[in-house]
């Protein structure tokens, strides 16, 4: 079966080669996390990346990492424009904030016709992940419905994705049987520095149970989930069409298609070990993790020889 990794890249910046975090070189030969991300992709199974970026980003990204890439699997390039809007919308004056994650996705119509499976840029999820939903695509993945729609998630465990270095916003989750029931965006979630967690809002700390499931904006979907993203995403700018800040996110969106009843997700819980430059401070630590990652054998060298 043919499947596609998509790649969420459009909001990394344009000054490439200095102070962009998701481009700074983590590995032991510069590698960017994009790299482990789609060597572990492949090693699962993928057979095609969908880079979604900015046009006025396309020729330094490719000397960057497109160009690499495309000596080892199918490359293709999806273009996320604010102005680019359907139904016939326009972009609001002074907005020059994307439009979320959704819209993101939506920048795949045309490009993207097999099940896929999208990722941020910038996080590194491990291995576990990506095998495990490609198997579910593969093995059990009901491509062909369109009215209630197959989706597939892994989820991590809220400890294994914060920072030592300050809050992350997570998409906490509901699950039952290992279904996903709903999902909500939760913001200023800390380490408590005693191995558990804690909600901080309005300065008021409310604990959160580290073993808690959390959406780290990795899906797994049919192609039919982008069709359903731009009927979506129409009766979302009706609603928010002159807003310069509103953001039409993959999480909301998967949480209405549950509560509408059009969407099933399969949540597949992984032990993997998140991590991220989030901070500045984070950098280190994840030379660091990486380094051991080589040292436990995890990974080769030359990733991709």
């Amino acid at each position: 079966m043919e499947t596609t990794l998509i790649i969420m890249a459009a909001g990394i910046g344009s000054r490439f080669g200095g102070g962009i975090k998701q481009l700074a070189p983590v590995g032991p030969n510069g590698e960017i996390i994009m790299d482990y991300s789609i060597h572990d992709a492949l090693e699962a199974g993928f057979n095609k990346v969908v880079f979604i970026i900015r046009k006025d980003l396309e020729k330094d990204f490719r000397e960057i990492i497109g160009n690499r890439i495309e000596k080892v699997c199918p490359c293709a390039y999806a273009f996320q424009e604010v102005e680019n809007l359907p139904g016939g919308f326009k972009n609001p004056e002074g907005r020059t904030k994307p439009w979320g994650t959704g819209h993101a996705v939506l920048a795949c119509k045309g490009i993207v016709d097999t099940p896929a499976l999208v990722i941020n840029a910038d996080d590194y999820y491990g291995k576990d992940g990506f095998k495990k939903l490609h198997d579910y695509i593969v093995n059990e993945m009901d491509v062909d419905n369109r009215e209630v729609l197959d989706i597939a998630m892994p989820g991590f465990v809220l400890g294994n994705t914060l920072s030592d270095n300050g809050a992350v916003t997570r998409g906490v989750c509901s699950v039952e049987d290992g279904k996903l029931v709903g999902i909500t965006e939760t913001s200023n979630i800390f380490k408590d520095g005693k191995g558990g967690a804690y909600v901080e809002a309005d300065g008021v700390k409310t604990p959160v149970d580290p073993e808690t499931l959390v959406s780290m904006n990795m899906w797994a979907f049919t192609p039919e989930f982008i069709n359903r993203l731009e009927a979506d995403f129409i009766e979302f700018l009706g609603d928010n069409a002159t807003n310069l800040k509103a953001e039409f996110l993959l999480p909301g969106e998967v949480d209405k298609m549950l509560k509408a009843g059009t969407a099933t997700v399969k949540v597949l819980k992984t032990e993997d070990k998140w991590f991220g430059v989030t901070y500045k401070e984070d950098k280190q630590y994840v030379i660091d993790s990486f380094k051991q990652l080589y040292a436990d054998g995890v990974y080769k060298e030359k990733l991709f020889s």
